[in-house]
């Protein structure tokens, strides 16, 4: 594309995305109530805020001290990777309600120099020595696999991603960028509202699980970790973590073999053994990272990138290829666009309950499931008027055989857009003596029903809930984004497009913008839809809006918050300087230089 209209391109992408209309504010009041009134000057009533702005660096993290570790390391030089590795460290440590090196990672990083995508898979597997067989007859008559002690533990990946990004795209010595993170565990941070709530939350469920029995086969290390005289952290309250910070040392001096052959290692394996657990010496050893190749669409002229499975990031992508048959722009957001993308999210998820599972043990009908041929069947049973009562997964041709995002740019033109995770909450209950960290529960996804997909198997990663996502447009990077929390993701991640691309929302206002979350789909782990399902809608939505829905036979009901928590950054394709965007339900920051 030549110069000229290179400029042409950038500034109609900022005339529609960054100028707040008044014209904008009035098309939305009716979908989401007249939120705000008149008491913004600028933007869209119901916007928190506008985007952050910036030309070094911007970093935006669910936490405000993590964004400020991700510009500090910015600023000393380090890349885009050195510093979404520093936060997530930070992280770790400070909301271990979603996150830690206990659990896994995905990510997706625009390099400037190869001017490439790259995708990273750092998820861990399931016990080598462990069979189905074996799983079934601990589990008995449970009916599914536990979401606390041994049984959903699976390898914690992070470890090995930080690493696996930092040796190829790292500038500044591992131990520089994990000092902040450790400084913080040692010295202590002082506890924000969301995560104290959620971590007294997390540590009375454990409490209640550990003494209902049987699966959580030990608590004095959680409570030991993550308690102050009995009791969680309150709001304000300083907590520090030396545990991890020793942890975190070891990993500076040793590298990811410390957590994986060596010392770590050896500590998590015979903490396993002593508790009865599956996972060994072996398993951790075997570990390693996957570079995958993203997969995109093209949304009305943007390509949308998320990783394949075994992440459910394709689903996403086949709902915004059912969408793009509907002009959603001149709806605007109102009941019509609320009941097609219910609609799409209903069909996509069916055929994530069916194919979605680790490709090293599934033939994926990838390219199928995101063709414009097969986006036409499946948008040719969307019906106007009533909602579908009755959604199958697509029959394919096939061959024989609560979570943390952060997105980082830094001066040269590197984004990060990173996810990690240790699955539901703080993950199993389970500390490995004196480390300082949850492992996660991410087996819990796994089905038990022969002949799945998705079914366990030893040395099998499991189906991943966690996406990061990006776009790119005309070739060059544009969006680095992501929407935490279980099947909001996808859900989340296509609504915020549609904010963007079709209702002319900025990048704080995508976010700021009610969500729903559809409920009741077939899963993962073997269960079947029943009826239409669920609809939550947050309270921003009008009740003309419920009231459409229900007429035409959705179940709308209010949400109870669970709507995940968003992080973006946008790259003006003229000038280069960043926006950046943070989720408003959570305590997180965007921030820029």
């Amino acid at each position: 594309m030549s110069s000229s209209s290179s400029k042409k391109s950038g500034n109609a992408l900022r005339a529609t995305l960054f100028a707040g209309a008044a014209a904008f504010g009035t098309m939305v009041s009716t979908a989401f109530g007249d939120v705000g009134g008149g008491d913004r000057i600028i933007g869209a009533p119901f916007a928190t805020r506008a985007p952050a702005v910036g030309v070094h660096g911007m970093a935006a993290t669910a936490h405000p001290l993590a964004t400020l570790v991700a510009l500090d390391i910015l600023k000393a030089g380090g890349s885009a990777v050195d510093a979404a590795i520093a936060a997530n460290a930070a992280l770790g440590l400070m909301e271990p309600v979603g996150n830690g090196v206990g659990g896994d990672l995905f990510a997706i990083v625009w390099d400037p120099e190869t001017a490439q995508l790259y995708g990273l898979n750092a998820s861990g597997r399931s016990p080598q020595g462990r069979s189905l067989e074996d799983l079934r007859a601990r589990l008995g008559d449970a009916g599914g696999i536990p979401a606390v002690g041994t049984l959903p533990v699976t390898v914690p990946g992070a470890v090995d991603g930080w690493f696996e990004l930092h040796g190829r795209f790292g500038r500044l010595p591992m131990a520089e960028v994990l000092a902040p993170a450790t400084r913080y565990a040692r010295e202590g941070f002082p506890m924000t509202q969301l995560i104290a709530y959620y971590w007294e939350r997390n540590m009375a469920i454990f409490e209640r699980r550990f003494e209902d029995g049987p699966w959580l086969e030990e608590f004095d290390n959680a409570r030991a970790t993550y308690l102050i005289d009995g009791a969680a952290p309150a709001e304000g309250q300083l907590f520090r973590n030396p545990d991890l910070a020793n942890t975190y040392d070891m990993l500076a001096q040793g590298g990811r073999d410390a957590f994986y052959r060596g010392p770590l290692a050896q500590t998590m394996a015979d903490y396993f053994a002593r508790i009865g657990g599956d996972l060994t010496m072996a398993d951790f050893a075997a570990h390693d990272s996957e570079w995958v190749e993203p997969v995109s669409v093209n949304y009305r002229g943007y390509d949308v990138y998320e990783l394949p499975p075994n992440t459910q990031g394709v689903a996403a992508l086949q709902m915004l290829q059912i969408l793009e048959g509907f002009d959603l722009a001149s709806m605007g957001p109102g009941a019509d666009a609320l009941h097609l993308m219910v609609e799409a999210k209903r069909l996509a998820f069916e055929d994530v309950a069916r194919y979605y599972a680790d490709p090293a043990f599934a033939d994926i009908p990838l390219e199928w499931l995101i063709s414009d041929e097969y986006a036409a069947q499946r948008r040719a049973l969307i019906s106007m008027d009533r909602a579908m009562t009755d959604v199958q997964p697509g029959e394919a041709a096939l061959q024989d055989g609560d979570t943390t995002y952060l997105t980082v740019a830094d001066e040269n033109g590197m984004m990060v857009s990173l996810i990690q995770s240790n699955y539901r909450g703080m993950g199993s209950g389970l500390v490995a003596d004196g480390l300082g960290f949850m492992f996660q529960d991410r087996g819990q996804l796994f089905s038990l029903e022969d002949g799945h997909a998705n079914v366990y198997a030893p040395g099998k990663r499991p189906f991943h809930t966690i996406i990061p996502a990006f776009v790119m447009r005309d070739g060059a990077p544009l969006m680095s984004f992501g929407l935490m929390g279980g099947d909001m993701q996808p859900q989340g991640h296509v609504q915020v497009l549609v904010n963007i691309i079709d209702f002319g929302m900025n990048l704080q206002e995508a976010g700021d913008a009610a969500r729903f979350r559809h409920a009741g789909s077939s899963t993962a782990t073997g269960g079947v839809a029943t009826g239409v399902g669920e609809v939550e809608l947050e309270s921003g939505y009008g009740e003309d809006v419920r009231a459409v829905m229900e007429e035409r036979g959705h179940v709308p009901v209010d949400g109870n918050g669970g709507f995940g928590g968003y992080q973006a950054i946008w790259r003006d394709p003229d000038t280069g300087v960043y926006f950046g965007a943070s989720e408003m339900r959570k305590d997180g920051m965007a921030a820029g230089y």
